[in-house]
């Protein structure tokens, strides 16, 4: 599926700063910092990458919308569409 560049942009940015917490947590674990402050961490970063996922299926949904012969003739059925919003 298609994203603009100005999308595309955003979402890498987004997994970016996603990633970079992933790697706060690993040093956080290292340093041997207190469970409540970890599960913090991992309850922000779970939940930026569950929004990252969802910008991501939703300018998939506005895109098929927008050109339902092509996101057809690229699979995208109403269907498909349903088991990848589903998926999240």
């Amino acid at each position: 599926m298609h994203l603009d560049e100005r999308e595309r942009t955003e979402l890498i940015r987004r997994l970016h700063r996603i990633e970079g917490q992933i790697r706060g947590i690993a040093g956080m674990l290292e340093q041997g910092r207190d469970c409540r402050d970890v599960a913090t961490q991992f309850a922000a970063a779970t939940q930026a990458l569950r929004r990252a996922g969802y910008q991501f299926v939703s300018q998939t949904l506005v895109h098929c919308l927008n050109e339902p012969g092509e996101a057809e003739a690229q699979g995208y059925s109403p269907d498909e569409l349903e088991r990848l919003f589903l998926r999240l």
